[in-house]
């Protein structure tokens, strides 16, 4: 596209691309454990054969003798400024003014402010040699783990899946997070259930005759004879029912007497601060939650918003807004006001001027920033809303609650806690009532029913129970009744599969599923992936078949092939699933970007890893100690015997960079 004095061209995607190892010496073609490792000293790139033509376009434009600069406006981020430096690379551009425009959303005042404010690429050179670094990370990995791996072990695997032949495909992302579903698999696997038994009492004051009781659990506290004892399985539970009935007993004779009366009351208001905004990994979560999404599809709408101006840029780890956001904030809210969904609550936060200090709330930050603040709705390009398909719909008023939310003041409850003691044994119950809706006010969901309009992680903070009439009278002292004793069994429950959205939150805590936000924000920055790559992780272990996704429920399971590849991988490179490493190489990488470790220092770290772990796999045979493993696996599966392979050379090139990338 041309003006008088501006052409404007685009790349699709990449344009470039690393070249496979026979590009070097043709006999890297063949796979052979005498040819590796594969470390080049000068890394070799190629024109993507079906960009050539875009390619062809973008090169003579970029070094056309009457174009004196250049504004590079590619996503901004790692890949974005990959994409652009590979491009004038292969281009040959010299001798041009590189500016980099670097913007939070596609508003009309965004982009004009990235192109007015547009550095000089050299000051984003740390972030770019970064970007090559990923990039000669997971190929490196990916072609002598995969090649070394393969050859030494793929034989074996063939065997069980009856297929000619077998690529192991492993990369420093792809198969810690493989590991991750295996190992959590595995607990459930061996996974033992425990019976046990609680005991439940409902309770009133002595001459109520209002017929309301309040139920109270039955705990072993100091004093109890079951204190302590191989009887309980926890202080509230019994391993064995005759326990249970045997105190009941007891009980009954205790309530038979009238020895039972209030222990202790107590009475506090709780505050819940609205949520942090949504980064995308955060957003991920929620609408494989919510919608039965994969964290793809949701990145997809997220996108796309973004490019109808609707929402701002989603490949962001920040949860929070920057400074010089939360003064303009103004205009968003503003803008949002024209749509009858959200004008009640903007009526509100406009009239309050709430949203004047956004500035010193735990909401903006800007040390809690590296390239983009939070996701947040930017109040423009409200006419592309009809146009909406009904998921990206869906996904926009997430957003969009979940930034309203923060303007209003907090939830706040009346919690009374009470002991009762009967006989010498203690119950305690808990009454929580909602006083003041505060945010949770906004987070009233068109598409859920009303009872259930609040996300999981806040049911527990809205929800509320139905307080008997005499509970605020009652004070230590007050003579009750027990009106029923019950034995309530439960039985301990497995750890829970991943889900899509769980999964991509572990993966940005490091392997870790953590449930409290205030924890997650603390060790944020020290995951696994980036919000940009993490989707697209999973979607190729889906792809290479060594994980199932249930597109109903959203759970992961792993395939067989993933077991074993888990158990190839376990013998032979451990390290590679451990998540706490895997996350000290993004760490690293981060490090690069922010100038505090060179490109010399990671790459001499990296070829070092490459090189020991890929002679140890040449030097070591686990072959058979993993047949026993893989038998062992296979009794879980039905085992896919007689299943053509396919083509041999064909599937194993592509699995050598079907790594993380």
């Amino acid at each position: 596209m041309e003006a008088e004095d501006t052409i404007v061209t685009w790349c699709v995607g990449h344009l470039v691309t690393m070249c496979y190892p026979d590009a070097y010496d043709p006999r890297y073609k063949k796979w052979s454990l005498t040819t590796i490792p594969f470390l080049p000293d000068t890394y070799k790139y190629e024109v993507i054969s079906s960009v050539k033509k875009q390619f062809g376009i973008v090169k003579k434009i970029l070094t056309d003798k009457d174009v004196d600069t250049i504004y590079i406006c590619t996503d901004s981020g790692r890949e974005g400024e990959y994409i652009y430096r590979l491009v004038a690379q292969q281009a040959g551009v010299r001798g041009k003014r590189q500016l980099r425009v670097w913007i939070d959303s596609q508003t009309r005042d965004e982009i004009q402010r990235g192109i007015k404010e547009a550095k000089d690429d050299s000051e984003y050179d740390n972030l770019g040699a970064a970007a090559y670094l990923r990039a000669k990370e997971d190929y490196l990995m990916g072609i002598n783990f995969s090649r070394a791996l393969t050859l030494k072990y793929g034989d074996g695997i063939s065997r069980v899946m009856g297929t000619n032949y077998s690529v192991i495909a492993v990369g420093r992302v792809m198969t810690c997070v493989l590991g991750m579903v295996v190992r959590r698999e595995r607990e459930i696997r061996d996974f033992v259930k425990t019976p046990f038994y609680r005991i439940l009492g409902k309770f009133s004051p002595a001459q109520d005759e209002s017929g309301e009781t309040i139920t109270a659990e039955w705990h072993a506290v100091p004093g109890s004879r079951y204190f302590g004892t191989p009887m309980l399985y926890k202080e509230n539970g019994f391993r064995k029912r005759e326990d249970a009935e045997a105190l009941i007993a007891e009980l009954r004779e205790a309530a038979a007497r009238g020895d039972c009366r209030v222990a202790s009351v107590s009475r506090k208001k709780e505050k819940k601060n609205a949520p942090l905004l949504y980064n995308l990994a955060e957003l991920q979560n929620d609408c494989s939650k919510f919608f039965k999404i994969s964290p793809d599809q949701t990145l997809q709408a997220a996108q796309e918003l973004y490019e109808k101006k609707l929402t701002t840029y989603p490949r962001t780890d920040a949860r929070v807004l920057s400074s010089a956001v939360a003064k303009e904030i103004g205009k968003n809210l503003k803008g949002l006001s024209t749509l009858p969904m959200y004008r009640p609550y903007l009526v509100k936060i406009l009239e309050s001027g709430s949203y004047k200090k956004i500035g010193n709330t735990r909401y903006t930050d800007d040390k809690a920033i590296t390239d983009h603040y939070a996701i947040i709705p930017t109040g423009q390009g409200l006419n592309a809303l009809p146009s909406l398909s009904e998921t990206c719909a869906k996904v926009y008023e997430l957003i969009t609650r979940r930034f309203l939310a923060v303007f209003y003041p907090p939830a706040i409850f009346d919690k009374i806690a009470i002991e009762i003691q009967l006989g010498t044994e203690m119950f305690s119950a808990s009454v929580r009532t909602c006083v003041d809706k505060g945010y949770l006010e906004v987070m009233e969901y068109s598409f859920k029913k009303r009872e259930d309009s609040v996300p999981a992680k806040e049911d527990e903070e809205g929800s509320t129970d139905k307080a008997p009439a005499f509970l605020p009278s009652l004070k230590k002292g007050t003579a009750m009744e027990c009106k029923e004793l019950e034995i309530r069994e439960g039985e301990t429950k497995p750890p829970k599969r991943y889900s899509s959205g769980s999964m991509i939150l572990a993966m940005e805590n490091a392997g870790q599923l953590i449930e409290e936000e205030e924890l997650r924000e603390q060790i944020r920055g020290s995951g696994i992936g980036t919000s940009a790559t993490r989707a697209e992780i999973l979607k190729k272990l889906f792809h290479n078949k060594y994980l199932s996704l249930n597109r109903k429920t959203q759970i992961i399971t792993p395939t067989l092939m993933g077991e074993m590849i888990y158990d190839t991988v376990y013998c032979s490179i451990r390290s590679l699933l451990d998540p706490k490493l895997t996350a000290s190489w993004e760490l690293g990488l981060t490090r690069v970007a922010e100038g505090t470790v060179s490109e010399a220092e990671y790459m001499e770290k990296l070829n070092g890893f490459v090189a020991r772990n890929t002679n140890n796999i040449k030097n070591s045979n686990f072959s058979a100690v993993l047949s026993a493993m893989y038998q062992k696996d296979s009794q879980y599966y039905r085992t896919p015997a007689g299943r053509s392979g396919g083509t041999r050379r064909k599937s194993a090139r592509k699995g050598e960079q079907n790594a993380d990338h």
